[in-house]
């Protein structure tokens, strides 16, 4: 794709896959109030079509603001391979998005301390990383590239294999990073067509960029992809009905639940 199709790929967004990517992207900014008058919002840039997606997507909304806000496009390098780095640039010069990028040694330490089951740590460091980054540029918001697939795989995998019935949320404050929070915008917006606009602008995006699992997917969360998709072939509305699953907890039917780290159960005023 040369720099003068980058046209292309922003005409796309906003007609092409308008209904796929502009209007959830547009919903879930809306429904869940992600960003108000006068935030400053960093959008995390790992390398991969989510976040050069995401990056888009407030570009141009930008150009049709429903509100004032800023953006800074941050990223952050763990270890990258040239290969990959010259990928991320060129990516991002390619599409007109200005990269503030810093480098770490997060991909060497985690070599180090966890070899066997890297990803969630690599995962958590991260997104600290980036937190920092934001914070250090006055961000109010630190804007993730996960959509709807993640979000319902994620949940999946909480109730299959950790026992609990949890889900990403579209928006949440940081603990660690006061005045801090994250957003997801396009939580309501499906891989599938993500994968679409990718392909048809011919644009290569860098996968996780892991030098230490040669960017495998962990086997439990294929697994989950492709329970769902197995489960679509029957019933094409699965994946919608795990996601609307999480916004109709009816807990007069759930015998435990945890709300701000206190514990409460069915049968606490069972007798009244």
């Amino acid at each position: 794709m040369s720099k003068i199709e980058q046209s292309n790929f922003e005409r796309d967004i906003i007609k092409k896959y308008r209904k796929e990517l502009w209007s959830p992207f547009i919903k879930a900014i809306k429904k869940y109030n992600l960003v108000n008058e006068g935030d400053k919002i960093a959008i995390a840039m790992s390398g991969g079509k989510d976040s050069l997606l995401l990056a888009k997507l407030f570009q141009e909304l930008k150009r049709h603001p429903l509100m004032d806000f800023e953006i800074e496009f941050i990223s952050m390098d763990p270890g990258f391979s040239n290969d990959n780095l010259k990928l991320h640039f060129g990516n991002a010069e390619l599409l007109d998005i200005p990269l503030n990028i810093e480098r770490s040694n997060i991909f060497e330490v985690i070599g180090k301390i966890a070899e066997d089951y890297p990803c969630y740590l690599c995962a958590r460091m991260r997104r600290g990383y980036l937190y920092k980054m934001a914070q250090e540029k006055g961000c109010n918001k630190l804007a993730l590239g996960h959509h709807f697939d993640d979000v319902i795989e994620t949940t999946m995998m909480n109730l299959l294999y950790a026992g609990s019935i949890k889900t990403m949320l579209p928006k949440l404050k940081s603990q660690n990073f006061e005045g801090l929070e994250l957003i997801r915008p396009m939580y309501l917006i499906k891989e599938k067509d993500i994968i679409k606009i990718m392909e048809s602008n011919g644009l290569e995006a860098m996968n996780c960029g892991c030098e230490l699992q040669a960017c495998r997917v962990s086997s439990k969360r294929n697994e989950v992809k492709q329970l769902i998709k197995d489960l679509k072939i029957k019933s094409e509305d699965v994946d919608k009905n795990i996601f609307r699953a999480m916004e109709n907890v009816n807990l007069d039917s759930v015998v435990r639940w945890i709300y701000k780290d206190e514990e409460h159960n069915i049968y606490e005023d069972y007798d009244k």
